[in-house]
């Protein structure tokens, strides 16, 4: 897991007109200003780490091996958020779910079990996933 207390900065040049895929575009005419993912992809960045996906558990949210995950910790986990949780000493990615009073860590992938989530559970909650960069 990387730890950083310092902002993501990346300057890339960001495109003001659609593009079409597969054809050539003279885009630098209309290059007319540099986009910082940092301020799209970071809301705070003194609570933000990322986090490589290792398993697919989540494959059915869009979250596979391989991926990397902006995990927010400053943000509350609540009902239907995808967190990054410490479970009984292994890292792992789950959708909360709230069922009648009982709340749950679901995976996205039917190999995988739910964890109900109760008082003695040597469970700690990371932070939430506010954003998942996939490879293509």
């Amino acid at each position: 897991m990387y730890r950083s207390n310092q902002a993501l900065r990346i300057d890339i040049p960001f495109l003001l007109v659609p593009v079409q895929a597969g054809f050539p575009s003279p885009a630098d005419d209309y290059m007319e200003q540099r986009l910082d993912l940092s301020k799209y992809l970071i809301k705070h960045p003194a609570a933000t780490i990322f986090v490589k996906v290792t398993d697919d558990s989540m494959i059915k949210a869009g979250i596979f091996e391989g991926d990397l995950l902006i995990v927010d910790k400053s943000m509350m986990p609540c009902n239907n958020k995808v967190v990054l949780a410490v479970c009984d000493g292994n890292m792992i990615v789950r959708r909360i779910k709230t069922f009648k009073n009982r709340s749950f860590l679901i995976p996205e992938n039917k190999d995988y079990r739910s964890i109900e989530i109760y008082d003695d559970l040597n469970l700690e909650i990371i932070g939430v996933v506010t954003n998942v960069i996939h490879y293509v």
